[in-house]
Formats: C-alpha cells, structure tokens, sequence
C-alpha cells in the first residue's frame, strides 16, 4: 500500500470492530437504549427462572421489589435534576452581553467572507452543502496541482502527488456521497466530515511541498499553496460543526431523559404502591406473572439511565477521534 493511501471511513483508519464502531457511533441511539433494556429485561428474566425459589414467595416473605423500586425512584429524580442542570449549562453558552454577540458575528462574518475568497462564490449556510464546496474545491486543489507537475522533470515526485491525489479524490467522493442528502441535527451530517482525514493530508501535501521546494517552479509552488490553503480552512469549519452537533445532542439528551423520566417514574411509582404478591397471579407461557411484570418494570425504569449512556458513548467517541486540529494524528 502507498504511503499516501488512507481509508475513505474513520472506522477503516481505526482499530476498532466495525459492529462495534456501529454500536458508538452509527446505531440509533434510541434504539440503541432500548435495546439495552431488552438485555437487562431478558437478563431478570433468566435470573428468576434459574433462582430455586419463585419471585412470588419471595415478595411474600420480604419487600425486596418495594424497596428497589423505591430506590429507583430517588436515582430517577435526581438523575432528571442533573440533566435539567447539563440543559442549563449547553444553554448558558448562548446567553451573554449585545457586545458578545456583536463580536461573535463579526468574526463569523470575517471567516465567511474568507470563505467566500476561497469557494469563489457565497458560503453555503447549510453545514453539509458547506462541507460539500470546501470538499469539492480541495478536489479541484488537487487536480490542478496534479496537472502542474504532469510535465516535470522530478519524476519520484510526479509519482507521489498523482498517488495523493488519487488518495484525495477517492476520499472525497466517498464524503462527497453522504453529504448530499445529510441534515443537520442527525449523526449524517458529522459522519462524513470525519471521514475526509483533512489532517494527514495536511501533513502529506506540506511534506511534499517542503522536501522538493527546491526544485519547484513559483507556479508548483503556488499549487502546493492553494492546496494546503483550502485544507487548512477545511479544519476549523469541520470542528465548529462537531461542537455545533454537540451542542445539539446534549439538548436532545436532555429532552430525551425529561421524556423518559416521566414513564419510567411512574412505573417505579406503580409497582411501589400497586404491586404486592397478590397483584399479579398465574402463569403466562409457563412463567409466573410477577416475574414478567417486576422483568419489564425494572427494564423500563432504566430507560433515562440507558438513554444517557447510549448518547454518551457517541459523543465521547467522537470527542476522542476528533482531540486535535491540524496535522497532529492521533491514530
């Protein structure tokens, strides 16, 4: 494999499973918190039939099933005021003074128009059609570097730059597929733009330029600049989008456990205060009815505990791939 070739994907340039990447990353993250409850359901459920005495004796003799319950509902109270507090937090960041804002927009403004130098046209206000151009126009970079040195007279490096840029362009082509229908607010949009690895291309296209400056004419040069220019801009648009999607998870956690919260208070509440040894009688399909009820009222009750880690896991996953800007790789 050449030096210069990458996976077109994070997860190609990582060492982790791809079910697994699928899981951090790429899964639904409801789904991926009820999934979760379905194991801890199925979990109780072989717990109960392998213990030698029934979960109906049990809840006679003693109120181990109150007491869970009721220790669960304390957690889920305190959990739902430690996500209000989070909510605040990711809001706080938006509240601040008119001369704040007047400043945050005129350095918007500044890089937009830097922008609009380098794209040669107005800066999409859509995060994925933004992308999309600073991605297409390092494409663009690319080939016209490639053409520039089609004709020199330093044919190792005539060799590297076409290997680079085949590298670049099969790179974006894959970004370029999943930008096009993508919407912010879903992971479709983030996805992507972790997988074009401006950074090592950063760090190749400068290599290149710096151990053959030399023997470059002023216009090889000058492509070599363009290249890295536009490369460079890619970064930090790439990061501020990553924290803008941040921000937007976090208050859709936050959202997410309110909403989980209520069904999963007033199940615990249910079985606390409804629910003795003569509630649930029989059997269904040869399992006593307790025991499916206690099962589905405990799984539901984590609800809020599993949305949090089904949406942390993704965000720590990508605040890891993503810890430096720049040709700094970390894997």
């Amino acid at each position: 494999m050449s030096e210069f070739s990458t996976g077109d994907t994070l997860r190609e340039r990582t060492d982790i499973n791809k079910y697994w990447f699928w899981l951090l990353l790429q899964a639904n993250r409801w789904l991926l918190a009820v999934g979760l409850a379905f194991v801890i359901f199925f979990v109780f459920m072989t717990w109960g039939l392998l213990k030698p005495v029934s979960l109906h004796s049990t809840m006679e003799s003693s109120d181990m099933v109150e007491t869970l319950f009721s220790g669960l509902i304390g957690a889920i109270i305190t959990g739902t005021t430690l996500v209000v507090t989070i909510n605040q937090l990711v809001l706080s960041q938006e509240i601040s003074s008119l001369g704040s804002q007047r400043s945050r927009m005129d350095l918007t403004m500044d890089f937009r128009q830097n922008t609009d130098s380098l794209l040669g046209m107005t800066t999409p206000a859509d995060p994925a059609d933004y992308l999309y151009e600073l991605i297409e126009t390092s494409e663009q970079r690319a080939k016209t570097l490639r053409n520039t040195l089609s004709e020199t007279e330093n044919q190792e490096l005539h060799e590297q730059v076409d290997e680079y840029v085949a590298d670049l362009l099969e790179n974006a082509n894959h970004a370029h597929s999943l930008l096009e229908d993508a919407d912010f607010g879903t992971f479709d949009v983030v996805s992507p733009a972790l997988d074009y690895n401006y950074d090592r291309k950063i760090h190749h296209v400068r290599r290149l330029g710096m151990e053959n400056r030399d023997s470059l004419t002023n216009e090889e040069r000058s492509a070599f600049r363009d290249l890295l220019e536009v490369l460079t801009m890619y970064g930090p648009v790439r990061e501020y989008i990553k924290n803008l999607y941040i921000q937007w998870a976090l208050v859709k956690l936050s959202r997410a456990i309110l909403y989980a919260a209520l069904v999963a208070l007033t199940t615990a509440g249910g079985m606390v205060i409804f629910v003795d040894p003569t509630t649930f009688l029989g059997t269904v399909f040869g399992i006593e009815t307790v025991l499916w009820v206690v099962s589905a009222a405990f799984a539901i009750s984590t609800l809020p505990f599993l949305l949090f880690i089904s949406f942390i896991l993704r965000l720590a996953t990508l605040a890891k791939q993503t810890l430096s800007v720049g040709p700094l790789m970390l894997s």
